[in-house]
């Protein structure tokens, strides 16, 4: 902790001092490209006003990566198409599903796994919303609201998701996955800012106003479940101020790096409960430490299940996820896109270029998805999805191979076939990330600035 505390400290006040000469932008220092044009305004000055939420400049990666804007652009339409309303056999992962008095439904289908997973609904709702699709994210909340969410307050996942379900509304496990619960409220919110909100479920930050209050304050509940008889609690430990790997007890005393999403907690601090801000601006904090303990000191790989003192925690039903395997691949965009956001930890850009270097290292063609810690390879291939946080990661990192990883991704097709799912989710929202697209929707007077 000393060294990075050190390493902090320095990199802080070099900052400063460049601050005091140039006008700040979203990206690192050394990055010269000049910003996408906008027509919004700079917050005030804050810790967090050279981050892209304040200054409304959100970095266009591919742009400094020499590809052309209308080709961008196509590229983003043309995955949404395939991946939402392509063909169904090889290459949709969103599916109608009739309709209720509440309106049509639809979900995200994991075809790998054949099941539908809140972390794949989530990520639809916030790919829709970034792209402006209010049809279908009303669809797929629709459907989560309808089948996944426990109204039941007996039930331990009362206030929650159900993390796996079948096609016909039917749990295959009742409990939740934190991750979820997170970008559901976070697409809640942004949804209200852009579109308004509506009655009923589509009243959206109420409806992210009372998730929010149930990840929490949520108290502990015993009931019974498909797993037999369970206890679980709030989905945030009070003491570490971290996302817990699971709110059953048996299990609550962990987190998952890849849950880990400080530049979400910023924007829960601006415009969740405003009893509960400073909690998620400590929770931010902490997850920005968190990540800084939990990458590896040469590869900065996380494992995929952790402690809260940043050791790996090899769970006893599956030892391997002490190591850098799938839930993992997303650590790298989730602090990135935290340093993007909000520029807040300095630390992150030297993650991001550690990591960086580590995969360079291994052959920008050659690199696995599956490795320990310290970066002995375990297999896996290399994996669209992986690719495509690796390129994330350049939001974050200030050396040259950056565009390296940006490029890998432009490069590789819209995923289709058995594992167009996971590589598909991942894919789209990297393709929004490096472009700029990704955006927090936030009022003016919540720290941000109205992205009308």
């Amino acid at each position: 902790m000393t060294a990075h505390r050190s390493r902090l400290i320095a990199v802080a006040v070099a900052w400063l001092l460049l601050a005091g000469l140039a006008a700040c932008t979203p990206t690192p220092s050394t990055d010269t490209t000049p910003a996408p044009e906008t027509t919004k305004t700079p917050a005030a000055d804050t810790p967090a006003a050279r981050g892209a939420v304040a200054t409304g400049r959100y970095p266009d990666l591919f742009a400094e990566a020499g590809y052309d804007r209308k080709e961008v652009d196509a590229r983003i339409q043309a995955s949404f198409q395939q991946l939402f309303h392509g063909d169904p056999a090889t290459q949709a992962i969103y599916y109608e599903d009739g309709r209720n008095e509440r309106g049509p439904l639809a979900y995200i289908h994991d075809i790998n796994s054949g099941d539908v997973r809140s972390e794949g609904m989530s990520y639809g709702m916030m790919i829709a919303v970034q792209l402006d699709r209010k049809a279908e994210f009303d669809a797929i909340w629709n459907w989560a609201m309808t089948h996944m969410y426990h109204a039941d307050p007996k039930h331990p996942a009362h206030g929650y998701f159900a993390w796996s379900m079948r096609t016909d509304g039917v749990a295959n496990d009742e409990m939740p996955a934190p991750d979820g619960e997170e970008y559901f409220i976070t697409a809640l919110y942004f949804a209200a800012e852009r579109w308004g909100d509506g009655e009923g479920i589509y009243a959206y930050r109420a409806q992210a106003d009372r998730l929010l209050t149930d990840v929490l304050h949520r108290e502990a509940i015993t009931g019974k479940t498909l797993r037999g008889e369970m206890t679980a609690g709030d989905l945030f430990d009070h003491e570490a101020k971290m996302v817990r790997f699971t709110p059953d007890l048996d299990n609550a005393a962990h987190t998952d790096a890849s849950y880990h999403l400080p530049a979400f907690y910023e924007v829960w601090a601006r415009v969740g409960p405003q009893a509960d801000r400073a909690f998620w601006s400590e929770a931010a904090q902490a997850s920005r430490d968190y990540f800084a303990k939990a990458a590896h000191p040469q590869t900065a790989l996380t494992p995929d299940y952790g402690n809260f003192d940043g050791t790996p925690w090899a769970a006893p039903w599956r030892p391997e996820s002490a190591d850098f395997r799938y839930d993992a691949w997303r650590s790298a965009m989730n602090w990135s896109v935290d340093w993007s956001w909000w520029a807040a930890d300095p630390r992150q850009v030297e993650m991001s270029n550690r990591l960086q270097a580590f995969f360079e290292a291994q052959g920008m063609a050659d690199y696995q998805s599956l490795y320990t810690l310290d970066g002995k390879p375990l297999g896996g291939g290399q994996t669209t999805g992986l690719v495509a946080t690796n390129a994330v990661a350049s939001l974050a990192a200030d050396h040259p191979r950056r565009l390296a990883f940006v490029r890998a991704l432009w490069e590789h097709p819209v995923p289709s076939g058995q594992q167009r799912y996971y590589d598909g989710m991942l894919y789209m929202m990297a393709l929004l990330h490096c472009s700029g697209e990704f955006r927090a929707w936030l009022p003016a007077a919540e720290g941000g600035q109205k992205n009308r």
